[in-house]
């Protein structure tokens, strides 16, 4: 099967690429054509625009940073829809919300053409190995169509049901994870100040009751005062939104991850919405005088893969 791939960043990169490495057909796009230089390299072909890319695939995947990115793309002028044939399907990787997107995939179902959601979790580090967490919604039978290119990109497949069943699914992933983010800063702040050296805290905690996945990777580039994960604030204050709106959508108070919403907006208004987002933590650094600083750490979880991290 022929796919395109469109939104080569941080995460779509590496999917993109383990669909090559599978053996994919792949057309690739961005709006920076030197993202897809490597997968161009590695086999994938390059196309000009959105409508050039669904001309030339059977599937198109979008993995974009926002509504507005994934309604333009698809929907816009040369985009997705111009380009792709009847019995095509358009998969969505970003995690997006769940409205749009089925107004999106109703206009798509109008063309004859198919729709799933498969927004991914885990982390840039795990997509690279091609073990991201895939979700995926829509119906089954196109589900299984594609679960062979999905199997390639992550480690884990999950499907969860109807379209917009996987959206709601993975802003709760985000959400605890930023949650995870700010309580593991608080928790290191207390060592720290507490007199206890930042190395030996550090395996405490992750051999303790008290650990996450959260805590034993993405706060190693905060201890190295990398802070890069590969995912910056304006997309933790993206995702927290989703996550407000499907709290008052669903009569769920969210008090704690309201509350870490508002800190991420803090540090985005403070530091920049293309900060990177574990800059939250940064927040309790300046308010106390305290950085959270330790040798032997990673810059970046690129540095955690190559198994620079601690062990």
């Amino acid at each position: 099967m022929r796919y395109g791939y469109i939104g080569l960043g941080n995460l779509g990169a590496h999917l993109a690429a383990s669909l090559v490495q599978a053996g994919h057909q792949v057309t690739v796009h961005d709006l920076n054509k030197d993202a897809g230089a490597r997968l161009v390299e590695a086999g994938a072909s390059w196309a000009d625009s959105p409508e050039e890319v669904a001309r030339a695939s059977d599937a198109v995947i979008t993995c974009l940073p926002s509504p507005a990115a994934v309604t333009s793309v698809v929907a816009g002028d040369r985009g997705v829809l111009s380009g792709m044939e009847p019995g095509g399907t358009w998969i969505d990787m970003s995690t997006n919300d769940l409205h749009e997107l089925g107004r999106l995939a109703a206009i798509a179902a109008e063309q004859g053409v198919d729709c799933l959601e498969a927004p991914v979790t885990g982390g840039v580090h795990r997509a690279a190995e091609g073990q991201i967490t895939v979700l995926v919604g829509g119906d089954e039978a196109v589900f299984h169509r594609h679960q062979p290119a999905f199997q390639a990109m992550g480690g884990k497949v999950f499907y969860l049901g109807p379209l917009g069943q996987a959206s709601v699914i993975k802003v709760i992933t985000n959400m605890l994870a930023f949650i995870h983010m700010y309580a593991s800063g608080e928790a290191l702040m207390l060592a720290k100040r507490g007199g206890i050296d930042l190395n030996l805290a550090y395996d405490v905690i992750k051999a303790s009751s008290g650990t996450s996945f959260i805590f034993e990777t993405e706060t190693q580039p905060i201890l190295s005062g990398s802070y890069d994960i590969g995912f910056s604030l304006d997309l933790s204050c993206k995702d927290l939104h989703f996550a407000y709106e499907l709290g008052r959508e669903f009569g769920v108070p969210l008090e704690v991850a309201g509350l870490v919403e508002q800190l991420n907006l803090r540090a985005k208004a403070k530091y920049g919405g293309s900060a990177h987002s574990p800059m939250v933590v940064k927040l309790l650094e300046d308010a106390v005088g305290t950085e959270l600083r330790a040798p032997g750490f990673p810059k970046d979880l690129q540095e955690y893969l190559e198994g620079r991290s601690r062990e």
